[in-house]
């Protein structure tokens, strides 16, 4: 029995003893032990929770999270440069607006003389001033023409020899405005006014008389407004700007210096203007207003008689706007019509907005 047991449990080799031996005591073919299930070892839990990743299941979960940071890269990039555009896009925006607003106060005043409409005095004694623009006319007869309100030169710059230096103006027109500003402001050079009429001078020198009331000095203002370079410090001069040259008096600075005697001092306006177009209107025979380019009227900024600008009535005006910074896979091939200008097309990489106004003259 024993002898038949051992023979018989030969075929039962990978199930348990107790297997083997009911298998022998029933007579079980050992080929198909029928009703036995096979034994298989159990692992404990805590050989199932030591049990760790493959290196595939690794290598694909390390795929994965690489892609997904990957993603969220890419989103954080492409987030990032949209910012960068978006702010640089405000701020061409907000340089266009400023340089607009700017220019309509200032038209809007250009002409006032005080109390008085009349034509003014001729000055009692000449008036000199360091670096006065002067296209060929005679010492201090520039700052002293106070009753030519508004000028302007069409793409050309007549003061290359004294107050604007060709190589400090880039393109466009040039535009000069004149007027006087509140009698409490600083200045060396005033214009006496009363309703009946008004007179230009300078401090230090006595007050001219002039008759009628009320009676102020007002402090004479004068722009000469032009495109450059930015170039102020703290600027990018590659950058170009809304620049002027400004008549400044004692009291004031100029960039920084203390001003103590007349002068003409050049200042940036605000940067980011790359062009600047202005036309002037003036009524024709129907009294409809009829818009001429600065070369169109006859005159000169010097002229103290009366001329075709004294007919001004509006001012129109076009300033183009330009981003600092080129925009990285952004390519402008935009014509910009502007003025006489048929296109100006810059094709490059920077973005640019063009403002339009017009601007009806008060004085």
């Amino acid at each position: 029995m024993k002898i038949r047991r051992q023979i018989f449990c030969s075929g039962f080799a990978a199930y348990s003893p107790s297997v083997c031996r009911y298998a022998a005591h029933n007579n079980l073919p050992s080929e198909h032990p029928q009703g036995v299930r096979r034994w298989v070892p159990r692992r404990s839990a805590t050989t199932l929770s030591q049990r760790g990743f493959s290196l595939i299941e690794m290598m694909i979960s390390i795929t994965i999270g690489l892609m997904i940071v990957a993603a969220l890269v890419g989103v954080l990039a492409s987030n990032s440069r949209s910012s960068k555009t978006n702010d640089r896009t405000t701020d061409l925006q907000s340089n266009g607006r400023y340089a607009l607003d700017h220019l309509k106060r200032e038209l809007r005043h250009a002409g006032y003389r005080g109390y008085t409409w009349a034509d003014p005095n001729t000055p009692t004694t000449a008036i000199a001033v360091t670096n006065e623009c002067l296209d060929g006319g005679a010492a201090s007869t520039f700052v002293q023409n106070i009753r030519q309100g508004i000028w302007g030169a069409n793409d050309t710059n007549p003061y290359t020899a004294n107050c604007l230096p060709a190589a400090n103006r880039l393109r466009g027109d040039v535009l000069v405005i004149r007027r006087v500003g509140a009698p409490t402001a600083p200045g060396t050079i005033y214009f006496r006014s009363t309703y009946a009429v008004g007179e230009i001078f300078a401090s230090g020198v006595g007050n001219p008389t002039v008759t009628g009331a009320p009676l102020d000095n007002f402090p004479v203002q004068e722009y000469v407004y032009y495109i450059g370079n930015g170039g102020d410090a703290g600027t990018d001069t590659t950058v170009p700007a809304l620049r002027r040259v400004t008549l400044k008096g004692n009291g004031e600075n100029c960039n920084g210096v203390a001003v103590t005697a007349a002068l003409m001092c050049d200042e940036m306006v605000v940067s980011g203007i790359e062009h600047m177009q202005v036309q002037y209107g003036r009524l024709d025979t129907a009294l409809h207003t009829q818009y001429y380019n600065a070369n169109g009227i006859a005159g000169t900024s010097t002229d103290s008689s009366p001329s075709a600008w004294d007919d001004v009535n509006s001012v129109r005006i076009w300033l183009l706007a330009r981003s600092p910074r080129i925009e990285n896979g952004y390519s402008n091939t935009n014509s910009y019509v502007m003025g006489d200008l048929p296109s100006y097309t810059p094709n490059d990489s920077f973005s640019r907005q063009l403002f339009i106004a017009v601007i009806q003259l008060r004085n």
